[in-house]
């Protein structure tokens, strides 16, 4: 490893702006209930399928 590395031609991350945000949502446990579940069905992480779910309705 370096002791000291150049940024000096380094570009701003062109995908910065759609980077994930953490954020508090309170659901009821149904409801993240079945995500989980359709989470195991599908291999697809329940916070990944809300999301999903959110763009759609």
């Amino acid at each position: 490893m370096r002791e000291e590395y150049d940024f000096t031609a380094s570009v701003p991350n062109p995908y910065a702006k759609k980077l994930k945000k953490q954020v508090t949502n309170r659901l009821e446990a149904d409801v993240v209930d079945y995500f989980k579940a359709l989470a195991e069905d599908t291999d697809i992480s329940y916070q990944t399928l809300i999301n999903l779910h959110q763009k759609t309705a």
